[in-house]
């Protein structure tokens, strides 16, 4: 039998794993924020990461790899609509995991894992801004000089026959 790639599972076995992870992610993007082990807040995050990215995409093809994990309609829906609209300007880091006193009846470490809901800052906003505007101006100038080209293109063979006519 083949040994598993990494450490211990958080379940019994790979399947029961995925399947917690899943109900996580999906009790994540409804309530915004929840409390669960340490250990198991770390596996949640890049499970969650990966569906915002896919959200932000926004095509069919992205919203049926989310439906492969989430399975209610309602949540995904709510994650393709509000919550990739609030992450369109961050370029990752959508969780943020926060430790928490320990549990009382074992003295498991807690956490809080939870969406960024906080814009990012004037100035990285400004600095995105500017690089799109620098993008969208680098993609119309190729077009403007093609225009270009093609007027004096045009124009070249009347001046010249204008010339001729001169002569």
């Amino acid at each position: 039998m083949p040994t598993p790639k990494k450490g211990p599972r958080l379940a019994s076995s790979p399947a029961h794993e995925r399947l917690m992870l899943a109900n996580m992610a999906t009790s994540l993007f409804q309530n915004g924020r929840i409390t669960t082990t340490l250990p198991k807040a770390k596996r949640l995050r890049p499970l969650a990461e990966r569906l915002i990215t896919f959200a932000k995409r926004g095509d069919l093809h992205s919203r049926r790899r989310v439906m492969r994990v989430i399975r209610n309609k309602s949540v995904v829906h709510v994650l393709f609509t509000q919550i990739a609209e609030m992450m369109e300007q961050r370029e990752g880091g959508y969780t943020r995991i926060v430790k928490i006193a320990p549990r009382r009846g074992d003295n498991a470490p807690m956490a809080v894992i939870e969406l960024v809901t906080e814009p990012l800052s004037a100035k990285k906003a400004t600095v995105a801004e500017a690089e799109a505007a620098t993008k969208a101006a680098a993609e119309e100038a190729p077009a403007a000089e093609a225009e270009a080209q093609a007027a004096e293109a045009t124009e070249a063979p009347a001046q010249e026959a204008a010339e001729e006519k001169a002569e």
